[in-house]
Protein backbone atom coordinates (compact mmCIF):
# COMPACT_ATOMS: atom_id res chain seq x y z
CA UNK A 1 0.00 0.00 0.00
CA UNK A 2 0.93 3.80 -0.30
CA UNK A 3 1.20 5.28 3.25
CA UNK A 4 2.49 8.23 5.10
CA UNK A 5 3.07 7.49 8.83
CA UNK A 6 2.80 10.31 11.71
CA UNK A 7 4.27 9.73 14.48
CA UNK A 8 7.16 11.49 16.90
CA UNK A 9 8.42 9.64 19.80
CA UNK A 10 10.71 6.40 20.60
CA UNK A 11 7.31 4.34 21.04
CA UNK A 12 6.54 4.99 16.96
CA UNK A 13 9.70 3.63 15.13
CA UNK A 14 9.31 0.09 15.58
CA UNK A 15 5.72 0.34 13.71
CA UNK A 16 7.58 2.39 11.04
CA UNK A 17 10.17 -0.56 10.45
CA UNK A 18 7.73 -2.70 10.48
CA UNK A 19 5.75 -1.29 7.63
CA UNK A 20 8.53 -0.59 5.42
CA UNK A 21 10.08 -4.37 6.08
CA UNK A 22 6.37 -5.68 4.91
CA UNK A 23 6.49 -3.94 1.58
CA UNK A 24 4.68 -0.75 1.68
CA UNK A 25 5.72 2.52 0.06
CA UNK A 26 5.73 5.15 3.09
CA UNK A 27 5.22 8.24 0.70
CA UNK A 28 5.98 10.53 3.39
CA UNK A 29 6.43 10.85 7.14
CA UNK A 30 4.68 13.64 9.36
CA UNK A 31 6.44 13.72 12.58
CA UNK A 32 7.01 16.88 15.51
CA UNK A 33 9.71 19.67 14.09
CA UNK A 34 12.90 19.74 15.55
CA UNK A 35 13.33 21.60 19.15
CA UNK A 36 15.74 22.20 21.88
CA UNK A 37 16.26 20.03 24.02
CA UNK A 38 18.64 18.58 27.20
CA UNK A 39 20.60 20.76 29.00
CA UNK A 40 22.63 22.35 25.86
CA UNK A 41 19.01 22.81 24.56
CA UNK A 42 20.39 21.70 21.16
CA UNK A 43 17.79 21.61 18.60
CA UNK A 44 17.10 17.78 18.17
CA UNK A 45 14.98 15.61 15.81
CA UNK A 46 12.33 13.46 17.07
CA UNK A 47 12.99 9.66 17.10
CA UNK A 48 10.91 9.11 13.95
CA UNK A 49 12.59 12.04 12.40
CA UNK A 50 15.78 10.31 13.13
CA UNK A 51 14.99 6.73 11.76
CA UNK A 52 12.96 8.26 8.58
CA UNK A 53 16.20 9.99 7.41
CA UNK A 54 18.02 6.92 8.45
CA UNK A 55 15.62 4.83 6.17
CA UNK A 56 15.59 7.69 2.97
CA UNK A 57 12.06 8.95 3.48
CA UNK A 58 10.63 12.33 2.90
CA UNK A 59 10.16 14.45 6.20
CA UNK A 60 7.10 16.83 7.15
CA UNK A 61 7.32 18.63 10.35
CA UNK A 62 4.71 21.20 10.38
CA UNK A 63 4.03 22.95 13.66
CA UNK A 64 0.16 22.73 13.03
CA UNK A 65 -2.72 21.65 10.77
CA UNK A 66 -5.58 23.24 11.18
CA UNK A 67 -5.57 26.27 8.90
CA UNK A 68 -2.96 25.09 6.95
CA UNK A 69 -4.52 24.94 3.33
CA UNK A 70 -0.69 23.98 1.80
CA UNK A 71 -0.23 21.67 4.64
CA UNK A 72 -4.09 19.54 3.81
CA UNK A 73 -3.56 20.00 -0.14
CA UNK A 74 0.01 18.54 0.13
CA UNK A 75 -1.27 15.63 2.08
CA UNK A 76 -4.28 15.04 -0.26
CA UNK A 77 -1.57 15.23 -3.22
CA UNK A 78 0.47 12.21 -1.69
CA UNK A 79 -2.84 10.04 -2.86
CA UNK A 80 -2.43 7.55 0.04
CA UNK A 81 -4.34 4.14 0.38
CA UNK A 82 -4.13 5.14 4.52
CA UNK A 83 -2.41 7.10 6.85
CA UNK A 84 -0.70 5.25 10.43
CA UNK A 85 -0.99 7.53 12.61
CA UNK A 86 1.19 6.62 16.10
CA UNK A 87 1.54 8.93 18.57
CA UNK A 88 1.95 11.84 16.39
CA UNK A 89 1.20 15.25 18.68
CA UNK A 90 -1.18 17.04 16.59
CA UNK A 91 -4.54 16.28 16.01
CA UNK A 92 -5.69 15.30 12.58
CA UNK A 93 -8.34 18.18 10.93
CA UNK A 94 -11.04 16.65 9.14
CA UNK A 95 -10.00 16.88 5.52
CA UNK A 96 -6.70 14.96 6.59
CA UNK A 97 -9.28 11.91 8.08
CA UNK A 98 -11.52 12.02 5.04
CA UNK A 99 -8.01 12.02 2.37
CA UNK A 100 -6.93 8.48 2.21
CA UNK A 101 -8.44 5.81 0.52
CA UNK A 102 -8.60 3.54 3.76
CA UNK A 103 -8.75 6.45 6.25
CA UNK A 104 -6.51 7.38 8.84
CA UNK A 105 -5.40 3.61 10.93
CA UNK A 106 -4.11 4.70 14.51
CA UNK A 107 -1.70 2.58 17.21
CA UNK A 108 -3.30 3.06 20.59
CA UNK A 109 -1.56 2.03 23.25
CA UNK A 110 -4.55 0.37 25.74
CA UNK A 111 -7.75 -1.57 25.50
CA UNK A 112 -10.13 0.57 24.24
CA UNK A 113 -12.55 2.53 25.33
CA UNK A 114 -10.57 1.97 28.60
CA UNK A 115 -7.62 4.91 28.78
CA UNK A 116 -8.43 6.81 25.80
CA UNK A 117 -6.18 10.20 26.03
CA UNK A 118 -2.44 11.01 26.46
CA UNK A 119 -1.04 8.39 28.94
CA UNK A 120 -2.39 5.05 28.26
CA UNK A 121 0.28 3.22 29.48
CA UNK A 122 1.26 5.10 32.75
CA UNK A 123 -2.67 4.88 33.76
CA UNK A 124 -3.17 1.19 33.34
CA UNK A 125 -0.42 1.00 36.07
CA UNK A 126 -1.27 3.38 38.36
CA UNK A 127 -4.83 2.12 38.54
CA UNK A 128 -3.88 -1.73 39.07
CA UNK A 129 -5.30 -3.28 35.84
CA UNK A 130 -4.57 -6.29 35.53
CA UNK A 131 -3.57 -6.30 31.67
CA UNK A 132 -3.38 -3.41 29.04
CA UNK A 133 -2.52 -3.82 25.47
CA UNK A 134 -2.98 -2.35 21.88
CA UNK A 135 -6.15 -1.35 19.60
CA UNK A 136 -5.77 -0.64 16.00
CA UNK A 137 -8.10 1.82 15.26
CA UNK A 138 -9.73 3.84 12.29
CA UNK A 139 -9.27 7.64 13.57
CA UNK A 140 -12.44 9.79 13.25
CA UNK A 141 -13.04 13.59 14.88
CA UNK A 142 -13.48 12.32 18.33
CA UNK A 143 -10.24 11.54 20.66
CA UNK A 144 -9.47 7.65 20.33
CA UNK A 145 -13.52 7.19 19.95
CA UNK A 146 -13.17 5.50 16.34
CA UNK A 147 -13.92 2.03 15.22
CA UNK A 148 -11.54 -1.03 16.26
CA UNK A 149 -10.05 -2.99 13.57
CA UNK A 150 -7.60 -5.20 15.59
CA UNK A 151 -6.73 -5.75 19.87
CA UNK A 152 -4.67 -7.96 21.60
CA UNK A 153 -4.13 -7.86 25.36
CA UNK A 154 -0.54 -8.22 27.49
CA UNK A 155 -0.34 -8.92 31.36
CA UNK A 156 0.21 -6.50 33.97
CA UNK A 157 2.52 -7.76 36.43
CA UNK A 158 3.99 -6.51 40.37
CA UNK A 159 7.12 -6.04 37.78
CA UNK A 160 5.48 -3.83 35.15
CA UNK A 161 6.99 -0.50 34.50
CA UNK A 162 6.19 2.07 32.15
CA UNK A 163 9.73 1.45 30.78
CA UNK A 164 8.60 -2.52 29.96
CA UNK A 165 4.98 -2.02 28.82
CA UNK A 166 5.90 1.09 26.17
CA UNK A 167 8.72 -1.04 24.93
CA UNK A 168 5.92 -4.23 24.62
CA UNK A 169 3.37 -2.32 23.29
CA UNK A 170 4.99 -0.37 20.74
CA UNK A 171 6.47 -3.82 19.36
CA UNK A 172 2.53 -5.47 19.26
CA UNK A 173 1.80 -1.90 17.34
CA UNK A 174 3.86 -2.63 14.81
CA UNK A 175 3.18 -6.12 14.42
CA UNK A 176 -0.31 -5.45 14.80
CA UNK A 177 -0.54 -2.82 11.91
CA UNK A 178 1.24 -4.53 9.61
CA UNK A 179 -1.46 -7.47 10.20
CA UNK A 180 -4.25 -4.82 9.98
CA UNK A 181 -3.24 -3.84 6.58
CA UNK A 182 -2.62 -7.23 5.43
CA UNK A 183 -6.50 -8.33 6.36
CA UNK A 184 -8.14 -4.97 6.58
CA UNK A 185 -10.69 -6.39 9.17
CA UNK A 186 -14.52 -4.69 9.62
CA UNK A 187 -14.13 -1.98 11.55
CA UNK A 188 -16.40 -2.79 15.14
CA UNK A 189 -17.72 0.24 17.02
CA UNK A 190 -16.50 0.81 20.77
CA UNK A 191 -18.59 -0.74 23.56
CA UNK A 192 -20.50 2.37 24.51
CA UNK A 193 -20.21 2.17 28.16
CA UNK A 194 -16.87 2.04 30.11
CA UNK A 195 -14.94 4.13 28.99
CA UNK A 196 -11.91 6.24 30.82
CA UNK A 197 -9.07 9.21 30.26
CA UNK A 198 -5.58 9.31 30.92
CA UNK A 199 -4.73 12.92 30.29
CA UNK A 200 -1.34 14.50 29.53
CA UNK A 201 1.38 14.32 32.50
CA UNK A 202 2.98 16.68 34.13
CA UNK A 203 6.00 17.72 36.27
CA UNK A 204 3.17 17.95 39.15
CA UNK A 205 2.10 14.10 38.73
CA UNK A 206 5.73 12.74 39.92
CA UNK A 207 5.47 14.61 43.27
CA UNK A 208 4.84 11.53 45.60
CA UNK A 209 2.21 12.12 48.27
CA UNK A 210 2.53 10.07 51.39
CA UNK A 211 -0.95 9.86 52.65
CA UNK A 212 -1.77 7.54 49.58
CA UNK A 213 -1.59 3.90 50.70
CA UNK A 214 1.59 1.85 49.84
CA UNK A 215 -0.13 -0.09 47.02
CA UNK A 216 -0.42 2.97 45.24
CA UNK A 217 2.28 5.01 45.79
CA UNK A 218 4.49 1.63 44.71
CA UNK A 219 2.45 1.51 41.46
CA UNK A 220 2.81 5.03 41.06
CA UNK A 221 6.48 4.65 41.02
CA UNK A 222 6.37 2.11 38.87
CA UNK A 223 3.92 3.81 36.26
CA UNK A 224 6.26 7.03 35.94
CA UNK A 225 9.13 5.43 35.33
CA UNK A 226 10.81 6.61 32.90
CA UNK A 227 8.52 9.57 32.51
CA UNK A 228 7.35 11.77 34.50
CA UNK A 229 9.55 9.94 37.46
CA UNK A 230 8.21 10.60 41.05
CA UNK A 231 10.30 12.53 43.64
CA UNK A 232 9.80 13.30 47.28
CA UNK A 233 11.81 15.99 49.02
CA UNK A 234 14.66 15.31 51.82
CA UNK A 235 15.91 18.59 53.77
CA UNK A 236 14.69 20.51 50.95
CA UNK A 237 16.54 18.62 47.67
CA UNK A 238 14.76 16.98 45.69
CA UNK A 239 15.34 13.20 45.62
CA UNK A 240 13.79 11.63 42.79
CA UNK A 241 12.73 7.61 43.74
CA UNK A 242 13.65 5.34 40.95
CA UNK A 243 12.28 2.16 42.43
CA UNK A 244 10.78 0.79 46.11
CA UNK A 245 8.77 -1.92 46.93
CA UNK A 246 6.28 -2.50 49.90
CA UNK A 247 7.81 -2.73 53.47
CA UNK A 248 6.18 -3.74 57.04
CA UNK A 249 6.00 -0.59 59.47
CA UNK A 250 3.46 1.82 60.06
CA UNK A 251 3.50 5.56 60.94
CA UNK A 252 2.90 9.53 60.07
CA UNK A 253 3.10 9.72 56.42
CA UNK A 254 6.29 10.65 54.97
CA UNK A 255 8.70 9.36 58.44
CA UNK A 256 11.89 7.42 57.89
CA UNK A 257 11.32 4.15 60.01
CA UNK A 258 14.38 2.93 59.80
CA UNK A 259 18.15 3.09 58.56
CA UNK A 260 17.24 1.64 55.05
CA UNK A 261 14.86 4.11 53.92
CA UNK A 262 11.86 2.55 55.04
CA UNK A 263 8.87 5.36 54.41
CA UNK A 264 5.70 5.35 56.10
CA UNK A 265 2.26 6.01 53.90
CA UNK A 266 -1.11 6.74 54.85
CA UNK A 267 -1.65 2.64 55.20
CA UNK A 268 1.72 0.73 55.38
CA UNK A 269 4.88 1.64 54.81
CA UNK A 270 7.38 1.31 51.22
CA UNK A 271 10.91 0.88 51.00
CA UNK A 272 12.62 2.72 48.59
CA UNK A 273 15.02 0.85 46.98
CA UNK A 274 16.88 3.02 44.17
CA UNK A 275 16.98 6.79 44.32
CA UNK A 276 18.54 9.60 42.33
CA UNK A 277 20.05 12.81 44.29
CA UNK A 278 20.40 16.01 42.38
CA UNK A 279 23.24 16.47 39.55
CA UNK A 280 24.18 12.46 40.71
CA UNK A 281 23.41 9.71 38.94
CA UNK A 282 20.71 6.85 40.00
CA UNK A 283 22.15 4.16 42.76
CA UNK A 284 20.91 1.41 45.18
CA UNK A 285 19.90 3.27 48.15
CA UNK A 286 22.03 1.49 50.36
CA UNK A 287 24.97 3.23 48.38
CA UNK A 288 23.02 6.47 48.74
CA UNK A 289 22.88 5.87 52.38
CA UNK A 290 27.09 5.05 52.67
CA UNK A 291 27.26 8.83 52.11
CA UNK A 292 24.00 9.90 52.82
CA UNK A 293 22.56 8.84 56.35
CA UNK A 294 18.43 9.39 56.97
CA UNK A 295 18.43 8.72 60.53
CA UNK A 296 14.69 6.91 61.40
CA UNK A 297 12.43 10.03 62.59
CA UNK A 298 13.28 11.68 59.45
CA UNK A 299 10.35 13.19 57.59
CA UNK A 300 10.22 13.18 53.51
CA UNK A 301 8.37 16.15 51.66
CA UNK A 302 5.81 15.80 49.08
Amino acid sequence: MRLAFMGSPDFSVPALHALRDAGHEIAAVYCQPPRPAGRGQSVRRCPVHVAADALGLEVRVPERLRGRDDVLGAFADLDLDAAVVVAYGLILPQAMLDAPRLGCINIHASLLPRWRGAAPIQAAILAGDAESGVTIMRLDAGLDTGPMLLREATPITPATTGATLHDTLSEMGARLVVQTLAAMPAPTPQPPTGATYAPKLGRDDARIDWTQDVAAIERRVRAFDPWPGTFTTLGGAVLKVLAAQPAEGSGAPGTVLDARLTIACGAGAVRLTRVQAAGRAGMDADAYLRGHPVPAGTVLGG
